[in-house]
């Protein structure tokens, strides 16, 4: 598995790495510098982490990733259905408002990866999440629809094998069954 290159930079709320992104969008991250930052990473390695079933974690930006990760596939599986990038557009945007649950609650998946947020650090890691899938959204709306008939790519489409999951998970599935995933802490 391909790990982040973000470690020990910045901040971390619970131990999710607070990390810089390069947005409009407002919300607790620092304000990025242009440089390629976790999105880009999350979109490059995308390809290559997707095929994973284990990831052992070395750093908090490497959940960062992961969670980016499984939202890229929930994202691609979302505009599946959308014929334009306009639809894809309003899909995204309401999905990153939707939902968006943290680690201690309900449908929180790999509970056994993120550490729960304190109490007051709980709205902040919910407003940082929500950020990340709004400026996420974007970006992966210019990969898909990259065709000049504003059709999605053939490509973009064809990312996610059928019926797969990065680490057998997604973001919202509640039942996660037996599979175990090798962290530091449970190696």
């Amino acid at each position: 598995a391909y790990h982040s290159s973000f470690v020990n930079q910045g901040k971390s709320i619970g131990n999710v790495a607070l990390l810089p992104i390069n947005t409009s969008y407002k919300g607790p991250s620092p304000k990025g510098d242009g440089t390629p930052d976790i999105i880009d990473e999350a979109l490059y390695l995308f390809k290559a982490n997707i095929w994973f079933k284990n990831y052992e974690v070395k750093s908090d930006a490497d959940r960062t990733l992961i969670y980016l990760t499984l939202y890229i596939s929930e994202c691609l599986g979302k505009l599946q259905k959308c014929p334009t990038k306009n639809a894809g557009s309003k899909e995204l945007y309401t999905e990153a408002l939707t939902n968006v649950v943290i680690p201690g609650e309900a449908g929180f998946p790999l509970t056994s990866l993120y550490q729960k947020p304190s109490k007051a650090d709980g709205d902040v890691m919910r407003q940082y999440f929500t950020q990340l899938r709004q400026e996420l959204g974007v970006r992966l709306l210019d990969k898909v629809y990259c065709e000049p008939d504003g059709k999605p790519s053939k490509v973009s489409n064809s990312t996610i094998p059928g019926g797969y999951a990065f680490l057998e998970r997604s973001l919202w599935i509640s039942d996660w069954g037996s599979h175990k995933i090798h962290t530091s802490k449970n190696k």
